[in-house]
């Protein structure tokens, strides 16, 4: 576990603790249930998992409004399944990351309750963005800032004596009020957190939103258009300030100071590759989420732009692009990329694109086994999104069903409690040819393409870092070579191209007649000079 600089081309497997694996039987994914499953991700052969929050929540936004950012929920488990995980992750060469939350509470949290039991002008306010409104008797909220997941971002407090009173400030949902970190307490609090953290053995943490943490002080309107063009979120006056990058230097410090090579993950929207690059330079954190990567539509000049961009923009600080194609808050790759048959051939070959880039790589739970969107029924959506745009978005809920383990019909070997406990989210009745069980004893399976995969990009000389040079190919081709031995071909158009030079190694799909054919990708090794 102390390789140095492990991270640079580590694949790390995102777990969403309660829809990956149920422990005790309450149809909920906990951190035993988790624990258990661990071997699935040894064999699968990624270096590192990722929790999402397993803390105490209400739940307003899938656990992240937290509670108490040192506890774990206790229908998730206790500290000791925490420490129970990450020894088993350690002793299977796994690293452990998890979540800091740091731009919001929930509102249930001990400082939201003390300060609207403070009212207007207590130090307990000073920890949230609390202001007088707009108007007459305050009634406007203090700017036009909108909330990410729709509507205002302020709501109104109503006072001790039962009249309105100031407005608090949440990006996100109302229940996840967001923290002043121009108030000491507040960063003091989070080096507190990441200390308790790192002195428990985690390995290192995935920062969420953290492009949001700092707002423009004086508040000013953004005028209209927010949250529509992700291209312009770093001009809006709520995210990608500059306070946020001294901050960022004091917590690289931080966890420097411990042993084993701690990593910081930057969760951050900005989709201006220089700007994001900013996050990752060498006192900085270590990596960016790509998102510009998983954003990108299928098809050849546009993933083609991305990659030379994000390879650029990285190049000068330093740092290894960090690939994403799905996440707890996409929708799953093999439906955003059309569905059906034709979808799960583009994720596979995605797949192996992804995996064929120099830097790190991070997989999604339920993306090895190719799993689709689920259209969850409306009584069941969680997703604030639902209710915050009117019943117009339905959220993130659909990738966040519990994964499919074993047996041909729900819960799928997820639950030891069997069909008469509902589960997290209703699985589908078409996942039982899905299910990890069936998928590993099947050769041309998803499961078995990405368990191949991940076993060439660990032991291939070519993988890893180093150079990314273009070959010429037809139009829709992607065809590029790593080192002096290793070639990957993504063909994203319409018609079947000839296949490149060299041994195949690897294919997301059947190839014919020396012709890569449609929405596949093929490794092949080239001769060596």
């Amino acid at each position: 576990m102390s390789e140095p600089e492990w991270w640079r081309g580590a694949v790390c497997y995102e777990l969403y603790v309660r829809a990956f694996a149920d422990g005790d039987g309450d149809g909920v994914g906990d951190l035993p249930g988790a624990t258990a499953r661990l071997g699935h991700l040894r064999d699968l052969g990624v270096d590192a998992v990722w929790l999402t929050p397993f803390y105490p929540s209400p739940m307003a936004d899938g656990g992240y409004d937290i509670e108490d950012h040192t506890a774990v929920a206790p229908d998730l488990g206790t500290l000791e399944d925490l420490d129970r995980f990450v020894a088993q992750a350690h002793a299977y060469g796994l690293r452990v990351l998890i979540d800091l939350v740091p731009n919001h509470t929930a509102d249930t949290h001990p400082w939201f309750r003390a300060a609207l039991a403070a009212g207007p002008g207590g130090t307990e306010r000073e920890r949230y963005v609390f202001r007088d409104g707009r108007g007459p008797d305050g009634g406007l909220p203090p700017n036009d800032w909108q909330s990410a997941f729709g509507g205002p971002a302020w709501t109104r407090t109503t006072g001790a004596d039962g009249r309105p009173g100031q407005w608090y400030l949440h990006l996100h949902a109302p229940e996840q009020p967001d923290l002043n970190w121009r108030d000491p307490r507040v960063p003091a609090e989070f080096e507190r957190v990441l200390r308790f953290w790192l002195e428990r053995g985690i390995d290192g943490f995935r920062i969420d939103v953290a492009h949001a943490l700092f707002k423009d002080a004086r508040l000013a309107d953004a005028g209209p258009g927010q949250h529509l063009d992700i291209d312009r979120n770093h001009l809006m006056p709520y995210y990608d300030r500059e306070e946020l990058h001294p901050l960022y230097r004091a917590w690289r410090a931080l966890v420097d100071q411990y042993p084993g090579d701690r990593l910081l993950v930057a969760e951050a929207a900005v989709f201006d590759p220089e700007r994001l690059a900013r996050y990752v330079r060498r006192d900085e954190m270590h990596q960016a989420f790509n998102f510009a990567f998983l954003e990108a539509r299928w098809g050849e000049p546009e993933l083609r732009r991305v990659i030379d961009d994000s390879l650029d923009a990285m190049a000068p600080v330093g740092a290894p692009v960090t690939w994403v194609l799905a996440s707890h808050d996409a929708v799953r790759t093999a439906t955003r990329f059309g569905g059906g048959p034709r979808g799960l051939a583009r994720a596979r070959a995605a797949a192996l694109l992804m995996l064929a880039l120099p830097g790190a790589a991070y997989l999604y739970q339920g993306e090895e086994l190719g799993l689709d969107q689920v259209e969850v029924a409306d009584d069941e959506i969680r997703d604030p999104v639902w209710e915050r745009s009117g019943h117009t978005e339905r959220g993130r809920d659909g990738c966040r069903v519990p994964l499919p383990w074993s047996g041909s019909r729900p819960p799928y070997g997820f639950s030891p409690a069997g069909p008469d406990v509902p589960t997290w989210f209703t699985q589908p009745a078409h996942w039982g040819p899905l299910t990890a069980g069936a998928q590993s004893a099947d050769a041309r399976s998803t499961l078995a393409l990405y368990r191949e995969a991940l076993r060439i990009r660990r032991e291939h000389p070519a993988s890893g870092e180093g150079p990314l040079p273009w070959a010429d190919s037809p139009a829709g081709v992607l065809t590029f070579t790593r080192g002096d031995s290793l070639t990957c071909q993504a063909n994203l158009g319409d018609r079947p191209v000839p296949l490149a030079d060299g041994t195949v190694l690897l294919s997301s799909g059947p190839l014919a007649d020396g012709a890569l054919p449609p929405d596949t990708a093929v490794w092949l090794e080239r001769p060596r000079h």
